[in-house]
């Protein structure tokens, strides 16, 4: 009726509880580490992001000044003109006075995009020596007095 005790037995007992041991051990750690990678208190870094500007398109207008070959953008407030065959965008225009060049003939365009893609049209039409009809030297229309540089 009694069982005999024998050390195999003894040893298994034991290995049991120290799997119990080991298996409820392993279980409060994974519980720990789980818990600490679920919520972590620390800095936050805000990140504000700028709602994106409107754009505005604004359309280039141009006078050109024949006598130079130097057009004028208004709405840029820049002068473009070929320098050594490149087109180029200044502030200035390169060896001639602002108030020299619009002492000098000028007309206004009627494109809105880059006048490299007009300017071997527009020389033909207004070359160097080009002068508005009914213009003498020295003297300017009515109607291009005072707007004609753009407020220049």
């Amino acid at each position: 009726m009694f069982a005999s005790y024998s050390p195999l037995m003894k040893d298994r007992r034991i290995f049991s509880k120290s799997n119990k041991t080991s298996l409820l051990l392993c279980a409060a750690l994974l519980g720990t580490f789980t818990g600490c990678v679920g919520y972590v208190d620390g800095p936050r870094a805000d990140v504000y992001v700028a709602p994106p500007e409107p754009v505005v398109v604004v359309q280039d207008d141009y006078v050109y000044y024949p006598q130079y070959q130097v057009y004028y953008s208004s709405s840029r407030q820049q002068y473009l003109y070929q320098d050594g065959g490149a087109w180029v965008t200044r502030p200035q225009p390169r060896g001639v006075s602002v108030n020299v060049l619009f002492s000098s003939p000028s007309v206004r365009m009627n494109f809105h995009d880059s006048p490299a893609n007009h300017h071997t049209e527009i020389v033909q039409q207004h070359p160097k020596n080009w002068k508005p009809s009914g213009e003498k030297q020295g003297q300017k229309r009515k109607d291009d007095q005072g707007d004609q540089h753009g407020g220049h």
